[in-house]
């Protein structure tokens, strides 16, 4: 017997557990819509240092890090994996600045 990745759910039974899943369904589409718009800042600041402007690369850091912030403050993940990818991107930048 072969076990699929796309198992079927089984219904619940219970009203709270209805709850909860109507509630899974919500904040599974929150969190992906903040994951994606995390990846979508750090690649852009990725892209800008990339092309070598660094005007545009340090408004796009300003930007990154307030996102950064908020997805790390709202629990997606660890706080010092924020600290980390900001780290890294504003070493990017100031690459970018030094280079120049």
């Amino acid at each position: 017997m072969a076990t699929s990745s796309k198992a079927k759910k089984k219904t619940v039974r219970l009203a709270s557990g209805r709850k909860r899943a109507r509630q899974d369904v919500k904040l599974n589409a929150a969190n992906t819509a903040l994951r994606s718009k995390f990846r979508t800042v750090v690649k852009n600041v990725q892209k800008a240092v990339a092309s070598g402007d660094k005007n545009k690369a340090g408004e796009m850091f300003t930007l990154a890090q307030s996102v950064i912030d908020s997805v790390a403050d709202k629990g997606m993940f660890h706080k010092n994996k924020a600290a980390r990818h900001k780290s890294r991107l504003a070493a990017k930048v100031k690459g970018l600045a030094v280079a120049a």
